[in-house]
């Protein structure tokens, strides 16, 4: 048991250890805790969606699940097998040898055994071995096999979304079983059935019905768009007008939505507007936004390959409809393993798409050569490499930083370093956070991979525990004031997570940090102000 201490207080993780017997034997109802619960979908969402609904209360003992439930569920279950071959080796290749159990941050933050990651999994492979393997139809339950009921359905509900998909297990498995995968897969035959939670399809369905997660309609995109402008306005004095739907531009901007609708991500969006104007006065920098293409993120990542597969594809129409050459992409987390990993698969690039190649040094992204879309961290990164843009450190004096490598970006991308030399070149002050818990070991911050829900808040507290105490660690040794990350659910999440663990520590992103740093060409004050409006700190003479 472990006490950790909070504003005088404590709150207490009790880690439990069972025999794996016992952790066949399900949860339901009666054991389910507030705040580690999510709703149901909402009628709307489902009809849009075409998933199964019906009116159902997680704390009732009658779920009401569809007829031929549990036939549906593993026919779901056998195409999933059928179709993809990581999920049936990955059911097939644990050895319980125990070596992620204690890497999941929501294991070390509520200390159930069944958050383990290895425990987590088994509640699928118990069911892959009972249906799908003949020594579990032969043994049983002392083959680690069990039968599909009614209460093994609540349990996956209520386990598989206390994962925030963010596979730092995976990076300590000496098998390499991706957690996130066989998670992402159980979600899959949850929606076949109807059962599952509400805070991912709220914005799926919005983002399938205006093409962003927030359901703005293009009116609405290119307001706050304007709005942004006139921040920079009060900030620069620049006036910045902003390509919106501009056929024949050599780029495509894509980012989240939050960076033109909530803060912090706001300044983040100020530091594109700024950066990309810059460009066009220098090298003729040719872009363009678009209210269709309006959102990077997908959560249909988070829920199935279908609705990833719905949501990603508008961005390669979008692209070849405005006769672009490549893709630019801002700051977020699961957007990258999507459009990394998945979204040339899923949807094949246009034929009208050329291969990335900087228009303003020439470097030629080749590990974007297949999806056709670049990082923003990459193309700063070049610019300042190829000493494209003009800098002055100075402006971010007032800010100690340290950087949170965001699960997708870093595990999922490998982008550890193109962050890093960017903060480095626009900040005089940067420190570290542990080693453990940083790059491909970083912890995450609590409420990803569909748990942003403030249904679920002591789950998101105790799984951002880790990282909270990891940024702890640096505001107390070198005083910290400012974690900067390049994910858009980060940036939503932390500032809660921060205030719950009594951590006085702003959060921004990468381009906030450049914005602040840039100087622009037709700036004709000695700005007084950064993006926040906080005043800069003056050079003493």
């Amino acid at each position: 048991m472990v006490d950790i201490e909070k504003n005088g207080e404590f709150v207490k993780v009790e880690q439990k250890f069972t025999s794996w017997r016992d952790l066949l034997k399900p949860v339901t109802e009666k054991d389910f805790k507030p705040g580690f619960y999510h709703y149901p979908i909402l009628k709307r969402d489902a009809e849009q969606l075409g998933i199964p609904y019906r009116d159902w209360d997680p704390l009732e003992p009658d779920w009401k699940l569809p007829e031929g439930w549990k036939e549906t569920f593993l026919n779901k279950f056998k195409e999933l097998l059928e179709k993809n071959r990581q999920f049936k080796l990955f059911m097939d290749i644990c050895v319980r040898c125990g070596a992620c159990a204690d890497k999941c941050h929501y294991y070390i933050g509520t200390g159930d055994p069944k958050n383990m990651p290895v425990a987590r999994a088994e509640l699928l492979r118990s069911i892959y071995r009972r249906y799908f393997t003949k020594v579990g139809k032969i043994f049983g339950e002392w083959a680690g096999a069990r039968e599909l009921t009614e209460d093994v359905i609540k349990e996956l509900y209520y386990y598989l979304y206390q994962c925030s998909l963010c596979r730092r297990c995976s990076a300590f498995c000496p098998y390499g079983i991706d957690t996130a995968d066989i998670v992402w897969r159980g979600r899959e035959m949850l929606q076949s059935i109807g059962t599952v939670q509400r805070f991912s399809y709220i914005s799926i369905a919005a983002c399938a019905r205006t093409g962003n997660h927030l359901g703005l309609l293009p009116g609405g995109v290119a307001g706050a768009l304007q709005s942004v402008a006139e921040d920079v306005y009060d900030i620069t004095g620049i006036e910045i007008e902003v390509p919106i739907n501009k056929k024949g531009a050599d780029i495509l901007f894509v980012t989240p939505s939050a960076d033109y609708f909530a803060t912090p991500h706001w300044y983040v969006c100020m530091g594109y507007l700024m950066l990309f104007h810059e460009l066009e006065e220098r090298y003729g920098f040719s872009y363009t936004w678009s209210t269709y293409a309006s959102e990077g993120g997908n959560f249909g990542t988070f829920a199935s390959y279908e609705l990833a597969q719905k949501l990603s594809h508008k961005i390669y129409e979008e692209a070849e409809r405005l006769g672009v050459k490549w893709i630019l992409g801002g700051e977020c987390g699961h957007m990258w393993r999507d459009k990394h990993q998945f979204m040339a698969t899923m949807n094949p690039p246009p034929k009208t798409l050329e291969d990335p190649v900087s228009p303003i040094t020439g470097t030629y992204f080749e590990n974007a050569a297949e999806a056709k879309i670049v990082h923003i961290a990459e193309f700063v990164a070049d610019l300042i490499e190829h000493k494209k843009i003009n800098l002055d450190k100075s402006r971010n004096d007032h800010w100690k930083v340290t950087f949170h490598d965001s699960c997708n970006p870093a595990r999922g991308m490998g982008l550890y370093e193109e962050p890093r030399y960017v903060i480095k070149n626009v900040c005089n002050y940067f420190y570290e956070m542990p080693e453990h818990s940083i790059r491909e070991k970083t912890y995450c911050c609590g409420s990803g991979g569909g748990l942003l829900a403030d249904e679920v808040m002591e789950l998101r507290m105790r799984g951002g525990m880790p990282r909270a105490m990891a940024l702890k660690h640096v505001h107390k040794r070198y005083g910290v004031n400012y974690l900067c990350t390049i994910c858009a659910i980060d940036k939503a999440a932390f500032p809660t997570l921060f205030e719950f663990w009594k951590l006085p520590v702003e959060v921004g992103g990468m381009m906030e940090l450049v914005g602040n740093a840039l100087i622009m060409s037709d700036e004709e004050q000695e700005r007084e102000l950064d993006l926040r409006g906080n005043p800069l700190k003056k050079n003493e003479e």
